[in-house]
């Protein structure tokens, strides 16, 4: 059983964002956008196999932690493997953050809009042509100033593709959600 987080009377709480993710690039951009935010309540469980994340390893991960009834999850993935959406789906009261064919897709929606089909590969060669110095696993400032500026951008075309699609990407659900709180 997990505890309850105490409730201050008259002060506003924010819930926790529990976000798992699959590699080092996720959780290096969920990082880069706690400390944009400002939003200490954001806790990353990394490198969780595709295969392995379910409803009960996230219910374990939480067990011990103070959680309250506004918390949410989110599943932050690469669908370059397909049979990681019909996984990922059965894992209830979570958002699914999918980027097809990965989470460089997102990054490559703040530079042009991304419409033909693309694979990994190409996607990261794409970010190396428009940035220099990209790696996997690091957001480098020139990066980071790109994500900030292009934000609404990436966002609008984002939601122009077809969820699930080669190519499209649901983080743009996580920026909105940071943004309203």
């Amino acid at each position: 059983m997990s505890r309850k987080r105490r409730e201050p009377k008259g002060k506003k709480i924010n819930p926790t964002l529990f976000v798992f993710c699959e590699g080092d690039t996720e959780e290096a951009y969920v990082n880069f956008l706690k400390s944009l935010y400002r939003l200490p309540s954001i806790q990353i469980r990394s490198k969780i196999g595709g295969n392995n994340i379910t409803s009960e390893f996230i219910s374990n991960y939480k067990k011990g932690k103070p959680t309250h009834e506004k918390d949410l999850d989110f599943l932050m993935y690469d669908v370059d493997v397909p049979e990681i959406v019909e996984r990922l789906q059965k894992i209830e009261k979570s958002t699914l953050l999918l980027s097809n064919p990965c989470i460089e897709l997102w990054f490559l929606l703040h530079y042009k809009n991304q419409t033909a089909h693309i694979n990994s590969a190409k996607c990261c060669r794409e970010m190396a042509n428009r940035n220099r110095v990209y790696k996997k696993g690091i957001i480098d400032n020139k990066l980071k100033e790109k994500l900030i500026s292009k934000k609404e951008v990436a966002v609008k075309r984002a939601k122009e593709l077809a969820e699930n699609n080669n190519p499209s990407s649901t983080v743009y659900k996580f920026i909105e959600t940071l943004e309203q709180l």
